[in-house]
């Protein structure tokens, strides 16, 4: 049986592993599942069709699973589903997906949300990636692998962050950032280059160099979008070895909405 406190109201349909330990005044509901090593702290309500995977640690005053803030919402069996190894600090809230988003929100593996984020229906966030306090993500936001956003970072609706990317304190999203670009500002301007987290990831520095290129292709090169498309493909050609890294900024790239765009430099502007 798992270890469960005596004033915490736990469904007898729930599935808890034998390993998981619930805190004090915690409410969870018949359809929550929870994997081996997980704790969930005192004050949370786990509902809805939420399954979590193993080793996540869910602090207090947490609301996972809850209604999505849709006024489409007709009460479907939506869900929100968690990886592995998540770190869930005290006060956020994942709410469940709707029909319209595909049914569910969507969270990978060791990731870091500190207090008050909130991840709103049909969120899909990748893995190795931290919210830093008070990050806000409006409904059916993609999020990539070690993607960072900076405190009081807020997102639109329907945008991407590529992986590794990385937005400031106070930053707000109206457009799609770019794979390894950082940004700043309200609303967000591209910076430079993650070239930090890249070397704390192991990158060498000829990639990281093939990410500047790509950067200045981007926002230094007074290009269209399409055009700084072509010139990134271009990098690849002689060199191989950065061959999936050009890759994945094309493929995001070519993902872009025309209505929404990609963040802009403030030097320049990218159409």
């Amino acid at each position: 049986m798992a270890t469960i406190h005596s004033t915490a109201l736990v469904d007898p349909a729930a599935q808890l592993d034998a390993s998981v330990t619930v805190g004090p005044f915690t409410t969870i509901g018949p359809n929550v599942v929870i994997g081996a090593g997980s704790t969930v702290g005192s004050h949370c309500t786990i509902e809805g069709y939420t399954t979590m995977g193993q080793n996540n640690h869910v602090h207090s005053y947490t609301s996972l699973g809850a209604a999505p803030q849709d006024k489409k919402y007709a009460g479907e069996p939506t869900r929100l589903e968690i990886g592995h190894g998540n770190t869930i600090r005290e006060f956020c809230t994942f709410n469940a997906g709707t029909v319209n988003g595909g049914g569910v929100t969507r969270v990978g593996d060791d990731n870091l949300f500190m207090a008050y984020v909130h991840l709103a229906h049909d969120c899909q966030i990748g893995s190795h990636t931290i919210f830093a306090n008070n990050s806000q993500l409006a409904g059916h936001v993609v999020v990539g692998d070690w993607v960072i956003l900076g405190g009081f970072t807020v997102v639109r609706q329907f945008l991407r962050l590529g992986a590794h990317s990385f937005t400031a304190m106070c930053t707000l999203l109206f457009a799609d950032l770019p794979p390894y670009v950082t940004c700043q500002g309200q609303p967000a301007s591209a910076r430079t280059v993650n070239a930090e987290g890249l070397r704390r990831r192991g990158y060498s520095p000829d990639r990281i160099a093939t990410v500047r290129a790509m950067h200045k292709a981007l926002y230094r090169e007074n290009l269209s979008l399409d055009a700084s498309k072509e010139r990134i493909v271009q990098m690849a050609k002689d060199k191989p070895e950065i061959q999936a890294d050009v890759d994945m900024m094309v493929d995001f790239l070519a993902g872009v909405s025309p209505k929404v765009g990609i963040v802009r430099s403030r030097r320049r502007s990218v159409d």
